[in-house]
């Protein structure tokens, strides 16, 4: 098998520090890439499947890809068979609990009997709170999920925050931390077993490339 390398690597918000990295490391990302979905690097070392970062772990899984960079956050929300060999330590944010400062839930307010709970993030969410005892309803939403408690849809949600700004605009507040998120490295264990020797050369090149 070739030591070329697939690398599934995520479209938006990571897309920026992903391509730096990888170019700290030795794989020349070209500068533009336009509207292509798979682009060779300049050096012809790797392939680059240019996806959501959603279907980044199914890539990965299924041997489309040998590695691929993914947030934590969508790894929490998936079923997929991948292994994470390194944290690549950007992109960091927090998945929360957040609520309406007015609500109280952050001072030790007692939720509501049966909880409403917004978020694109139900699998995290719904572990979270069956942990804790608390009945609830997941009510997924896509998008504007601060809205929903300000408009009654639900009483908290369930988010991802870097910053805090957008909460703080629509006056709510942290109730609780579920987890930390940043990029991490994910490898097909076959793949990686098979690539043993190029893929632990990108893992320390990608690893010192952010130091």
């Amino acid at each position: 098998m070739s030591d070329r390398l697939t690398i599934a690597v995520p479209k938006g918000a990571l897309y920026e520090e992903t391509a730096r990295r990888l170019r700290a490391a030795g794989i020349a990302v070209p500068k533009d890439v336009g509207r292509r979905l798979t682009v060779t690097s300049d050096d012809g070392a790797a392939e680059l499947l240019l996806l959501r970062p959603t279907d980044v772990p199914a890539y990965v899984e299924f041997g489309a890809a040998d590695c691929g960079i993914v947030g934590k956050d969508v790894l929490w929300e998936t079923d997929r068979s991948v292994s994470e060999v390194a944290d690549l330590g950007f992109g960091a944010c927090r998945l929360v609990v957040a609520a309406r400062r007015a609500d109280g839930y952050h001072e030790g307010a007692r939720y509501p009997t049966f909880l409403r709970v917004a978020t694109k993030f139900k699998r995290s969410a719904q572990t979270y709170f069956s942990e804790r005892d608390l009945p609830c309803e997941i009510i997924g939403l896509h998008g504007s999920v601060e809205l929903s408690p300000l408009v009654g849809l639900s009483d908290v949600i369930v988010d991802l925050v870097a910053t805090g700004k957008t909460l703080r605009e629509h006056d709510m507040v942290v109730v609780d931390e579920i987890g930390a998120s940043t990029a991490r490295l994910v490898v097909n264990p076959v793949r990686f077993r098979a690539k043993y020797a190029a893929l632990r050369e990108l893992i320390e090149r990608l690893e010192n490339a952010g130091v």
